[in-house]
């Protein structure tokens, strides 16, 4: 299956999903590229993302999960390549 490199944003206002976002994360371990995360403390929230090389239904799995925790907003961008 074609692989799609992407990066996928997320932003985390509710900091008791931290636990379960880094489940989901190593659950794709082996597709992600690398991961950066900034904590924006004058606002409470987290900034991170992830660049991953992965079919195009794991990354939209990933994505999708990542969106259904609560306070968690996730959104994937993809390279043309």
């Amino acid at each position: 299956m074609e692989s799609r490199v992407a990066c996928i944003s997320i932003i985390v206002e509710n900091g008791d999903q931290v636990e379960a976002l880094n489940s989901l994360l190593h659950d794709y371990g082996a597709y992600i590229i690398g991961r950066m995360g900034i904590p924006y403390r004058e606002k409470g929230i987290n900034i991170i993302s992830v660049a991953i090389d992965a079919p195009l239904d794991r990354v939209n799995g990933l994505t999708g999960s990542l969106g259904r925790l609560p306070g968690v907003t996730a959104k994937a961008v993809f390279s043309r390549v």
